[in-house]
């Protein structure tokens, strides 16, 4: 019998949270490194926060990319317990609300399950979703050993909407008709790096970074990456490419998953 997939180790797990704390501590670093980042046009962007968390989690990086030029949207709905029918229905909404104000498609930023709405999201609305960025997110999880936040997500499975027990859905998995990035850390502790990676395609890629799970949103090398994915023009998506004097920020990774 197959092992089953295994979960990040448990030095990454333990340590997960110190490492992200002290990267935070590092912000004004990632601040300075970002004055070079590709600016955005003022295009839309939703950004959407992981299991148990809310804005606040995403506010480092939902400030540098307004300060990019970015018009940036959080999700206003408190902390993430799971897909709840209410998250649900304010996702629909939000996607209704965000293209008739901007009259454009809007890109979705989504960090560990929030990437799962953001996937489901551009599945169902194409037409509204110019490009979907991941932080690792278990979009590709096959088993919840994948997982350290398998119990913290099953506390509140009595209040999912049918369709998200594991493994994850088709229509989330992929592929996705939109651009679709996968930002994903081999020394990730709560997710295992192989539940995060995208089958590679003309529009669809992986981006190996050096962080922890907690830390990928305030991350410098997360965050020089996004903003580069959201500079590109409409209809101009291209796969990723760091300066040269960033590349020692994204570790070489065999088989095509940069």
């Amino acid at each position: 019998m197959p092992a089953s997939p295994a979960a990040p180790p448990a030095l990454a797990y333990a340590s997960d949270p110190l490492r992200a704390g002290l990267g935070l501590a590092g912000w004004p670093l990632a601040t300075r490194v970002l004055r070079g980042a590709p600016r955005g046009d003022g295009a839309p962007v939703l950004v959407l926060p992981g299991l148990l968390a809310g804005d606040l989690s995403t506010r480092p990086l939902r400030a540098a990319l307004r300060g990019l030029g970015h018009h940036v949207h959080g999700w206003r709905l408190g902390r993430n317990l799971g897909p709840t029918p209410r998250v649900e229905a304010r996702l629909r909404l939000l996607a209704e609300e965000l293209l008739e104000r901007h009259g454009r498609p809007f890109a979705v930023v989504g960090w560990s399950l929030g990437g799962i709405y953001a996937r489901a999201m551009a599945a169902e609305r194409p037409d509204a979703v110019r490009q979907v960025i991941t932080l690792g997110t278990p979009f590709a999880l096959t088993e919840p050993s994948q997982t350290r936040a398998i119990r913290a997500y099953e506390r509140y499975s009595h209040l999912h909407v049918p369709g998200y027990a594991l493994p994850v859905p088709d229509h989330v998995r992929g592929p996705l008709p939109v651009p679709t990035t996968s930002i994903w850390s081999r020394t990730d502790g709560i997710v295992s790096w192989t539940a995060s990676l995208e089958t590679p395609s003309p529009t669809a890629e992986n981006i190996a970074v050096r962080a922890s799970h907690l830390g990928l949103g305030h991350s410098p090398a997360v965050l020089w990456a996004v903003a580069d994915r959201l500079a590109q023009p409409e209809g101009e998506w291209r796969p990723f490419r760091p300066p040269p004097r960033l590349r020692v920020l994204y570790p070489a990774v065999r088989g095509g998953a940069r």
